[in-house]
């Protein structure tokens, strides 16, 4: 209970941690306007990507899960 106590104060403080950083990097920015299309497709840019990462993440647990990772083929292996 406690590991997993500390794990989430960690990626909790990591997550701060980029969004501060998220955050200056917008403040400092002032000089570039984006319009209508550039909010757009900061925004569509940013889903598709949390799209794919959790997409393929699912991905790995489930074939993780359901034992595909464990028969492991080489042709350098030997027909015995």
């Amino acid at each position: 209970m406690k590991q997993r106590l500390l794990l989430l104060i960690i990626l909790a403080i990591v997550l701060g941690a980029s969004l501060w950083g998220a955050g200056r990097v917008w403040i400092n920015s002032e000089e570039v306007e984006l319009g209508f299309h550039g909010y757009t497709a900061l925004l569509l840019g940013g889903l598709a990507s949390l799209l794919l990462g959790g997409g393929l993440m699912a991905l790995l647990f489930f074939s993780a899960r359901k034992g595909f990772d464990d028969k492991v083929f080489s042709a350098d292996d030997d027909d015995e």
